[in-house]
């Protein structure tokens, strides 16, 4: 059943680029991926399986093939691009790999007497400050899945990376207009408030952990410079190791924020958006995939301080507070690092194809080591090692950070 696997993804090789270099020469930003979408559903539906378009969210999808006798795998396909840079995340990588994979587990079930379970493609859109992933997680589109995995392209290979817990801070600062030369008393320079906010937070770093990170924009600043402004606003990601370490510099942020418009006699809104959890990866699940893919010739670093490194956020965070899950990283033959343009390049070229089906072939043979015989065991000890996990309550809901004005 493996070799049916492997020889199905190596025998889709060109088609699965064709469909990769359509999204890279295609980028859609978050929520916007119609086209990506329209082409993954088809290209899933052409190749036999159940597709629900518009799946929860209007750019989401699930595809499935199989069956509820046996453990319900999803194999998560992102698809969105950044502004101006395009795919320099990979993520038209990421669903090559998960339809390849998809695509060797079906024949595999195909080829069986007495097929169990299924392999579900979950199309989740919006990773790049959307976090699509929590949506559908409250829309429960995880219900019943057994186990969650995708990989992601890089300049290393890992396959247990440290990903950040993250949360977005938009702070909208209020003060009056007024003309800026003729009666500048009369105004309130809101600007001023986001500027010592801005340098609040940042004289805050030294006291920072190491495994934190806090950048910020000015997304408002004024109209005219004879217009004292009456707006203005910063967007932050405050990202840390772990969510009780995000707390404490989420106020921490937050007091710099409430100083900075008292200093200024402006008033601030603080609103929260999009909570990341860090990664959980499933220790049992996550050496079953390294050993598929070093099966395969691929080979991990074992460089600590590439390892150890910290990266960035990603919604599969929250996934694997939910389910048993894996967020492998894998070289694609570049040092770039992610979110250039040198990874756009490399995202898109043909030394990318190798290591990405070495991904979709070592994630079918984890999964089909999960629906062939013998695989309750397996996963019986992976669900053992998550429930050992304590809830996560950003993710469940139970707890949330308060917008305040």
């Amino acid at each position: 059943m493996e070799a049916v696997a492997v020889d199905k993804i190596d025998s889709s090789s060109e088609r699965l680029n064709t469909l990769s270099q359509e999204l890279w020469n295609n980028p859609e930003l978050c929520f916007e991926e119609h086209h990506a979408h329209e082409i993954l559903t088809t290209f899933l539906e052409k190749e036999g399986f159940q597709v629900q378009k518009q799946y929860i969210l209007k750019t989401a999808f699930k595809a499935s093939f199989g069956n509820d006798d046996g453990p319900q795998i999803a194999l998560m396909a992102e698809y969105d691009a950044l502004p101006d840079i395009g795919h320099a995340c990979g993520h038209n990588l990421i669903a090559e790999a998960a339809i390849g994979a998809a695509l060797g587990v079906k024949a595999a079930l195909e080829q069986m007497k007495q097929p169990r379970g299924r392999v579900i493609v979950l199309g989740t859109p919006a990773e790049e400050g959307g976090c699509g992933k929590a949506l559908l997680i409250k829309g429960t589109a995880l219900e019943g899945i057994d186990v969650a995995m995708m990989v992601h392209p890089y300049k290393a290979s890992i396959a247990k990376p440290n990903k950040l817990t993250s949360i977005q801070a938009r702070y909208h600062f209020h003060g009056k207009a007024a003309h800026a030369a003729m009666s500048p008393w009369m105004g309130r320079n809101a600007l001023d408030a986001a500027v010592q906010c801005y340098t609040g937070i940042s004289a805050q770093r030294q006291q920072f952990r190491p495994d934190v990170r806090v950048h910020g924009i000015f997304t408002k600043g004024g109209s005219r410079p004879n217009i004292i402004p009456e707006e203005a606003e910063l967007l932050y990601y405050i990202r840390a190791s772990k969510t009780v370490e995000l707390e404490s510099v989420v106020k921490k942020c937050e007091n710099c924020a409430k100083g900075a418009a008292i200093a200024a006699d402006c008033t601030v809104d603080i609103k929260y958006e999009s909570f990341y959890a860090e990664v959980l990866s499933n220790l049992q699940l996550a050496d079953l995939f390294q050993k598929n893919c070093e099966s395969l010739g691929m080979d991990f670093s074992k460089d600590d301080k590439i390892v150890k490194s910290l990266g960035g956020s990603t919604d599969m965070g929250n996934v694997s507070f939910v389910v048993p899950s894996i967020h492998p990283m894998y070289a694609i033959n570049t040092d770039a690092p992610n979110h250039s343009r040198e990874f756009t390049t490399a995202a898109g070229s043909p030394g990318a194809q190798k290591s990405t089906l070495i991904q979709a072939k070592a994630m079918a043979l984890t999964a089909l080591q999960l629906l062939l015989p013998g695989g309750d065991a397996l996963l019986k000890n992976i669900k053992a090692e998550f429930a050992e996990v304590p809830p996560n309550p950003y993710v469940t809901g139970q707890k949330s950070f308060e917008n305040t004005s």
